[in-house]
């Protein structure tokens, strides 16, 4: 059984510095996706998911109002380590007495006040946001910002407008850039008989939402393989994405449950970094097809901390989670994504990256492989928990989830 001396001298015996990767870990920001906590609904009167989207399972508890939402987000964040920001739909909007007065393309500042007074009183890194392109009567044949019908078009570009001004607020109002990300849920349950037409009303509506430049607002655009009901055909596809962000010198979002099962994020990293000086994630957990599964520490996780680590990457790749399952107590789903995450940062931080890279640039593959098999079983787990009882946690968390069940969630009918 380890403690942690003894984790140090294993670790240092290879040249690793536990104590810098743990000082380095616990200043890498992790964006919490606020949708976990209410199964994606939002606040601006949405009642079902579609564009795509399904969450399954109805455990109990979940957020209903703003203020439950908030209690659960915070509740679930004094159980995370490191530095944490927020992630927003606009679909959270504290619309107030403007609610069934105005519509998405008319959302302000104002309508997110209470989200920074929030985030401000936590003590959160920042806050990035999202465009809500679904959940809304004005989606015309499953279509936003690719539809052919001019009105429909022109609210949703409105809408991508408004928000980014949005966008702009929280960077002003948190002190650090604002994540801005465009994903959309057009496409066709079948077989199109056009697919340019409407990549280029999707490009023409970008240009559009992205014209006016704003400080402090980092663009991102995000694809999918494709969604429910829309199997055949998705408009906002990789290569389309990854060609307008090279093009107009924004941010690729790569979400590792949008692409097909045998694609890996971890090696599109790399990839991106040779031309981006920023990239994002969503880190989630694909199983077969579907890919919103609470993110656990499993070998896709660790690939991709990999290559953020090894590639002096830190600060070039935003970490963002996205998942929603209702299957299970929300909370503890949350806290369990982020130190899945956590946990990957720290195993990719304690890796021989210069030996190893050496060994590869030597031909020394022999070695090399018996180095990525040695470190898999070096004592992580001791650094882990050094690591949480410097944060003042414990790895013993999920009694605190179940103690707040009890007393919170359970009342919630």
């Amino acid at each position: 059984m380890y403690n942690f001396e003894s984790a140090k001298i294993s670790y240092a015996a290879m040249g690793i510095d536990i104590e810098k990767a743990l000082e380095t870990l616990a200043d890498i920001p992790i964006s919490l996706h606020c949708w976990q906590g209410d199964d994606v609904l939002g606040f601006d009167g949405s009642d079902s998911l579609d564009g795509g989207i399904q969450t399954t399972g109805n455990y109990p508890g979940r957020a209903r109002t703003p203020d439950e939402l908030m209690a659960d987000i915070e509740k679930a964040m004094s159980l995370m380590p490191g530095k944490k920001r927020l992630n927003l739909h606009a679909s959270y909007a504290f619309l107030g007495d403007d609610k069934g007065k105005i519509d998405r393309d008319a959302y302000e500042p104002r309508h997110f006040a209470k989200w920074v007074e929030f985030a401000k009183r936590i003590g959160l890194d920042g806050i990035d946001f999202n465009p809500t392109f679904f959940g809304h009567p004005k989606m015309k044949n499953g279509l936003t910002l690719s539809s052919p019908d001019d009105e429909t078009r022109d609210f949703w570009i409105r809408h991508g407008i408004a928000t980014r001004r949005i966008a702009q607020y929280f960077a002003d109002e948190m002190g650090s850039p604002c994540l801005f990300n465009v994903w959309i849920p057009d496409g066709l349950k079948d077989v199109p008989a056009d697919r340019l037409g409407p990549r280029l009303l999707l490009k023409d509506s970008l240009d559009k939402i992205f014209a006016e430049k704003l400080p402090g607002v980092i663009d991102a655009v995000e694809s999918k393989v494709f969604g429910i009901g829309v199997e055949s055909y998705t408009v906002g596809s990789n290569e389309f994405y990854q060609n307008y962000a090279a093009l107009n010198g924004i941010c690729c979002l790569l979400d590792n449950g949008h692409y097909h099962p045998t694609e890996v994020v971890s090696d599109k990293i790399p990839a991106l970094l040779a031309f981006h000086d920023k990239i994002a994630l969503h880190i989630t957990r694909g199983v077969r097809w579907d890919s919103d599964h609470v993110v656990l520490f499993e070998d896709e996780v660790k690939e991709i901390a990999k290559e953020i680590v090894r590639n002096n990457a830190i600060n070039k790749v935003l970490i963002g989670l996205d998942y929603f399952d209702a299957s299970i107590n929300r909370i503890g789903a949350w806290v369990m994504g982020q130190h899945s995450v956590q946990k990957a940062l720290l195993y990719a931080l304690l890796s021989p990256d210069a030996q190893m890279r050496d060994l590869q640039n030597n031909a020394s593959f022999g070695k090399l492989m018996f180095m990525q098999e040695k470190i898999k079983t070096l004592p992580l787990g001791a650094i882990w928990e050094e690591y949480l009882a410097r944060q003042g946690l414990n790895d013993d968390w999920y009694s605190e989830i179940e103690e707040y069940e009890d007393k919170v969630l359970s009342f919630r009918k």
